[in-house]
């Protein structure tokens, strides 16, 4: 399932506000400012703070 581009539009990180952009295997969603990845689960994102994964 894709994620609509007026979804795309409107989401951003749930901690900092910022931008936020989708991966390449489209699995989630990264914030550069946080070092987060915010995951899609079932085609949902998950934009809760405590689910998000700390990137490298």
């Amino acid at each position: 399932m894709a994620i609509s581009e007026e979804l795309l539009k409107i989401l951003v990180c749930p901690k900092c506000k910022g931008d936020i952009k989708l991966t390449q295997k489209e699995d989630g969603f990264i914030c550069e400012n946080c070092k987060l990845k915010y995951p899609i689960r079932d085609g949902i994102p998950v934009m809760l703070i405590e689910e998000a994964e700390k990137l490298n």
